[in-house]
């Protein structure tokens, strides 16, 4: 890598940081806000847990899955989405804000690329404490089993993870994107927001038609389901290989589709 790529990302870098410390010294003004994302996330996490029980019944697992392993992959989704409140809904929401307003005219006017600005430019703290649960139901739910995780198997949850969060990104932003042409497309991005609730859940516990769905249309065994399986260690090269196949292919045709769609963008000052 030479000269000029590395000053490249090390100016993005430093701007991601500004972006950040900006959104943050922003949003503690109302700390309010912290106490109701607590609540919010005890509340929806008692719930999941509440109907994973229901779903065990009396049986000793679901789909294959015994508890511990089950709560992985309910610690990876709540994650995931304290990610989501983090990073995607605070930014991606404001792109149809932009096409509405004509705003989005002096984003591609500035000397950075507006994907990077559309996708970075806040940061909401309040998605943290869904962040802290995920971790720590991941934890102690590992700590239950017998065998230790290896390090291997950690370190290939953590690629896996990111993969899916990269899908997860790929999939708000194509949404958000098509608002060059669907104004209220926004509804949209929230229907996929609790159509991946599905995620909570392992996907073998769904019918064959709705794993199907979920693997090859709506891929949300790449964002829980597979991570988990890697930490718990009984992944395959196939689904490692493929999450990751998934993850480039959804950030290539992210860039691509984004590209299209600014050519298709027509400017509000024209």
């Amino acid at each position: 890598m030479d000269g000029h790529h590395l000053h490249r990302i090390g100016r993005y870098g430093r701007s991601l940081r500004r972006f950040w410390l900006s959104s943050l010294q922003a949003e503690f003004e109302y700390q309010l806000n912290l106490v109701v994302e607590l609540l919010a996330v005890v509340g929806n996490l008692v719930g999941s847990l509440f109907v994973l029980r229901l779903l065990f019944g009396n049986g000793a697992s679901l789909g294959g899955w015994s508890w511990d392993a089950a709560l992985v992959v309910l610690g990876l989704y709540t994650l995931l989405d304290g990610f989501t409140s983090c990073v995607l809904q605070p930014n991606l929401s404001q792109i149809v804000n932009h096409v509405q307003n004509g705003t989005l005219d002096f984003v591609l006017l500035k000397p950075i690329d507006s994907q990077f600005w559309l996708s970075t430019r806040s940061f909401s703290p309040w998605g943290l404490p869904g962040i802290a649960a995920g971790l720590a139901l991941i934890g102690w739910a590992l700590m239950q089993r017998s065998s230790a995780i290896s390090p291997l198997g950690l370190l290939i949850g953590v690629v896996l993870l990111v993969s899916g969060a990269l899908i997860l990104y790929s999939l708000w932003f194509l949404l958000a994107s098509l608002s060059i042409w669907f104004v209220k497309i926004w509804n949209a991005t929230e229907v996929l927001r609790y159509t991946l609730v599905a995620g909570r859940y392992p996907i073998s516990a769904y019918p064959a038609a709705l794993r199907l769905v979920f693997t090859f249309v709506l891929p949300v065994a790449f964002l829980t389901t597979v991570p988990a399986e890697a930490l718990l260690g009984r992944s395959s090269a196939s689904w490692v290989f493929g999450s990751l196949a998934a993850a480039t292919l959804a950030l290539v045709g992210t860039r691509l589709f984004w590209r299209y769609a600014l050519r298709h963008y027509t400017s509000a000052s024209s």
